[in-house]
């Protein structure tokens, strides 16, 4: 059979499997974090790609003494509960896995529906697993292809899932030379930057801004007015938005949106979504 095997153990003594899992190698191999004995060691002889699983209240910290492991798996509802909602505190875990392990994958087991496809395919998780919400489609076809469409419907809100601001990259008007404008994209990971006047929204500033005015001003770098980076009308999206509005709003625009500033009703920055990974 050349389907892939992904095999996942829940058990207190994991050992009495090892000489099965020599004999009978699989591609993917997960044991529960919760019920394994302290002090747990995989033999580095038994073949596959090796996960960690974890349940919603275990924080992803526990991977840190698996770090020779090759993913995570979020456990997004009871195991063993078909049929259950996924957990939107789960979204917030993905982003501090994917923070402490950026090299390391990300793979989800659910609660997993058309509208929560969407938002991990956009958060970069490399695996999602998808069981009732299948086989309790009227047609199996028709559920797999809304796990993997861009048109979602969806009742989760921007600010469920969002980049929240404390994680984001954040200039202050006051701060804006060319040097801290330079670290902010780049140690922020997300090729933009938040802009704020004593914390009122100002803008953004993407590489594509800084790029332009560099090219405008090659001749003149010192006497450059970095405040002409800063994209003062960017498509922003509120807070209490759902995915749906999101992505009507992406729809109606005439040029590629990567990144959405995401604001309160009150007009401050409270966070961004990107669609890098999509």
């Amino acid at each position: 059979c050349k389907l892939p095997i992904d095999l996942h153990i829940i058990t207190k003594t994991p050992e009495k499997y090892f000489d099965l899992l020599r004999k009978y190698p699989v591609e993917y191999l997960t044991f529960q974090y919760e019920e394994l004995p302290a002090g747990f060691k995989m033999p580095s002889d038994i073949k596959g790609q090796k996960g960690l699983a974890i349940i919603t209240p275990t924080d992803v910290a526990a991977f840190d003494t698996f770090s020779d492991f090759d993913f995570i798996l979020i456990m997004a509802t009871i195991p063993g509960q078909s049929g259950g909602v996924f957990d939107p505190v789960n979204f917030k875990k993905i982003r501090k896995f994917k923070q402490k392990h950026p090299n390391k994958n990300v793979h989800v087991d659910g609660g997993v529906n058309g509208e929560v496809s969407f938002i991990l395919r956009n958060m970069g998780v490399h695996t999602s697993v998808s069981g009732s919400f299948l086989f309790k489609a009227a047609s199996v076809g028709q559920a797999l292809m809304d796990l993997t469409k861009r048109e979602i419907v969806s009742l989760f809100k921007i600010k469920d899932f969002m980049i929240p601001r404390e994680e984001c990259p954040v200039i202050d008007f006051s701060q804006l030379s060319l040097k801290n404008i330079l670290e902010q994209i780049t140690f922020g990971k997300l090729g933009v930057t938040l802009v704020e006047n004593n914390k009122k929204f100002e803008g953004i500033i993407s590489n594509a801004d800084l790029r332009r005015t560099l090219l405008q001003n090659l001749d003149n770098i010192e006497g450059m007015n970095t405040q002409k980076m800063i994209n003062k009308t960017p498509v922003t999206i509120l807070d209490t938005a759902t995915v749906d509005d999101m992505l009507n709003l992406v729809r109606e625009q005439s040029f590629p949106v990567m990144y959405l500033p995401v604001l309160n009703e009150e007009g401050n920055a409270v966070g961004i979504v990107t669609f890098v990974n999509l």
